[in-house]
């Protein structure tokens, strides 16, 4: 093991990867993953019998070039190719995850992940005095809101100011600040298969994915599994935080195209016009800095944004001047992160390490920081923390009298049930639609709002289209967040394609982000001297743009549930299917032609598109995770009336993107908020 670490990274005036720590390293991945010890094994047998079959000797004997040979014969082995990304995640992620002794290879390719005087001073202020355990439960409450990320804490607010006392059930925990602000291997963004504090634990929360042929069982930090972060203030505690307004051809796409063949694609049942009031809310209520061009295909705004766009670097020019050549408008992205003070809190430190993390200054602007927080202040609302919702409560005449709720805690599994006069469901598509079709009962025998069959239905999130590029010069000038310029042209009205969607620059990627990046486009090798040499020439001159793909959503791209396979609680899991529609796949390769042309004419040298989503590997989700709950005006042909309601049950709605008919072809984040502040006016009015 000693000699294929220090193969995959060999000493060459830096620290080899045992030097830096990677058999200790090694050693904790694999006790806390005790699963891919045998995966490890079988990569240790394929080098032994792979050195006997081309040199007739013990890898170990080798000297390095036929090593090296060794390896690169075993390049086309996916164990192999998994094991080397491991490796190298480990030496090129932070200190604290045991392969980068003294953060070497940082000082080997001059990545830092702050500006100078990182870090801070001080972290976020937090304040948990209204977290309640189930021994301080209520009997009733005025509301019920399932889920604290945007959606949740929107309602959450507007209900507690209103004069109601409401209850927030978050089935994740509250992490420190410094746990989600510095791994960057148990991160939502990083090597995958690791445990994230900000998702819910890995043992006794599986999902299944049905690929057609078999279910498939996955664990959350698996990407079919569509995780979304389950923690206070849910995504928006980690999220890159892009804040872009749908636009009006966005709430209308079936009438502006027409349907695709095999599509479910249907118009929204309100326009832009409804919404805009609620997007200045969210943008001045929470906190958006940025530009005041949204670009050719955006709607009218009552209201300038209430800080100006991050200051900018080399990055933003280099790719501002690529836009220009090709006749583009570059535009200014909207951040929910304050380029000012802005509410009692502090701008941007610019760090590098943005998605994915937890903001160490407070300046990124979430849920749990803004509307939640006013939420908690007026002494009405409280959160109930590792807490899952397993089913709604079903009274006289279908009426939901409250909700089911059961955590863990020393000696077993807890149980409650709690009253309420209103319930709102804001728990992210999946869990959303899981929670409906386990409350079934004998009115609903297919589930709560399901008698048409609706419910779990158009799931989609988005698929990505991106390109990497590299350049002679140095581009990346390491300030944060990354994401400060943007092609706002092709999300609509494109050739050949049904709508389209923005390209941004990405965010700041940290080292072992990079390589995952650079060996993925094949730009660099996964191991020895010129993957070494590789990362030191190219870290610092490798820029990526990307962007989500408007899905055209299908029927059969859906969540079920498996009474046969259950939680770490005894709750029925969601079973995935379906895939992405042909026109998503078109879409995605036309944009992805169009991030590698802004490359090329911004100056790289040479430039890489990705390829295509894998068909096999379920619904987009993630994220972004839509649909399932689709809004509408025929109850047969969705799960909510356009205020949320699920239709038969007047005291229930649903607030969050799991209302979205389409998703966008941009963040869907502030269209969250804006909804959700649209559905809790309606409600506090008397709707």
């Amino acid at each position: 093991m000693r000699v294929l670490l220090d193969t995959i990274l060999p000493p060459d005036g830096h620290p080899s990867g045992t030097e830096a720590g990677g058999l200790a390293f090694l050693a904790r991945i694999l006790a806390e993953r005790p699963d891919w010890t045998g995966r490890t094994q079988r990569v240790l047998d394929a080098v032994a019998a792979r050195a006997r079959a081309l040199h007739g000797r013990a890898f170990a004997e080798l000297p390095p070039p036929q090593r090296l040979s060794v390896l690169d014969a075993l390049l086309g082995d996916g164990d192999y190719r998994w094991f080397a990304a491991l490796v190298n995640g480990g030496y090129y992620a932070d200190e604290g995850n045991g392969g980068n002794r003294g953060a070497a290879s940082w000082d080997m390719l001059g990545w830092r992940p702050g500006p100078p005087g990182w870090p801070p001073a001080s972290e976020a202020g937090e304040t948990r005095q209204a977290v309640i355990g189930p021994e301080r439960l209520a009997g009733r409450y005025d509301a019920i809101v399932v889920g604290s990320g945007a959606g949740g804490g929107a309602v959450a607010c507007r209900l507690a100011e209103s004069g109601r006392t409401v209850l927030v059930v978050e089935s994740g925990s509250w992490p420190d600040t410094g746990e989600l602000a510095a791994d960057h291997l148990h991160n939502p963004r990083g090597f995958g298969g690791l445990e994230s504090p900000s998702g819910p634990p890995d043992t006794g929360n599986p999902r299944l994915l049905d690929d057609g042929r078999r279910r498939l069982t996955l664990r959350p930090s698996e990407p079919g599994w569509s995780n979304n972060a389950m923690t206070y203030g849910g995504g928006t505690r980690v999220y890159g935080a892009q804040a872009w307004r749908f636009g009006p051809a966005d709430f209308r796409m079936a009438s502006h195209y027409g349907v695709p063949e095999g599509s479910a694609l249907a118009d929204w049942p309100f326009g832009y016009e409804e919404l805009e009031p609620y997007y200045a809310q969210a943008e001045w209520e929470i906190g958006v800095s940025g530009g005041q061009d949204d670009g050719p295909h955006a709607g009218p705004r009552s209201r300038a944004l209430p800080m100006p766009p991050l200051p900018t670097g080399r990055a933003h020019e280099v790719l501002r001047a690529g836009a220009l050549r090709l006749g583009l408008a570059p535009l200014d992205v909207p951040l929910l992160v304050n380029s000012t003070p802005y509410l009692g809190r502090p701008a941007c430190a610019r760090c590098a390490t943005c998605v994915g993390f937890a903001c160490p200054v407070d300046a990124k602007n979430g849920s749990h920081n803004t509307l939640l927080a006013r939420a908690l202040a007026t002494g009405r609302c409280r959160v109930l923390l590792e807490a899952t919702a397993d089913r709604l409560l079903i009274g006289e005449g279908g009426r939901v009298r409250g909700v089911s709720v059961a955590g863990l805690r020393e000696g077993g599994i807890w149980r409650a049930r709690i009253a309420a006069a209103e319930v709102v469901l804001a728990a992210g598509a999946v869990e959303t639609a899981r929670l409906l079709l386990n409350s079934a009962h004998e009115g609903e025998p297919e589930g709560v709002g399901n008698n048409t069959g609706q419910v779990g239905r158009h799931l989609q999130g988005h698929l990505y289209a991106s390109a990497t590029g590299v350049f002679d010069e140095e581009t990346e000038d390491l300030l944060g967040p990354g994401p400060s310029v943007a092609i706002g042209d092709f999300r609509q009205d494109n050739p050949s394609i049904v709508g389209g969607g923005i390209l941004v620059r990405e965010f700041v990627p940290w080292p072992a982000s990079i390589h995952q990046y650079l060996t993925g486009a094949g730009l660099i090798p996964p191991h020895g001297p010129e993957g070494k040499r590789g990362m030191r020439e190219l870290a610092l001159r490798m820029l990526r743009v990307a962007g989500p793909i408007q899905e055209v959503t299908t029927s059969t791209a859906r969540v079920r549930v498996d009474p046969g396979t259950r939680d770490r609680l005894g709750i029925p899991v969601a079973v995935l299917s379906g895939g992405p529609h042909p026109e998503d796949l078109r879409a995605q390769a036309f944009l992805a032609e169009r991030c590698a042309a802004w490359l090329a004419a911004a100056g790289a040298r040479r430039v890489v598109p990705a390829g295509p989503a894998r068909g096999d590997a379920g619904p987009s989700g993630g994220q972004h995770q839509a649909g399932t709950c689709r809004m509408g005006t025929d109850p047969a042909r969705s799960v909510t009336d356009p205020w949320g309601r699920v239709w038969g049950h007047g005291n229930l709605r649903v607030a969050g993107g799991a209302l979205h008919v389409t998703n966008g072809g941009v963040n869907p984040v502030l269209t969250i908020y804006a909804n959700a502040l649209r559905i809790a006016a309606h409600m506090t009015a008397g709707g």
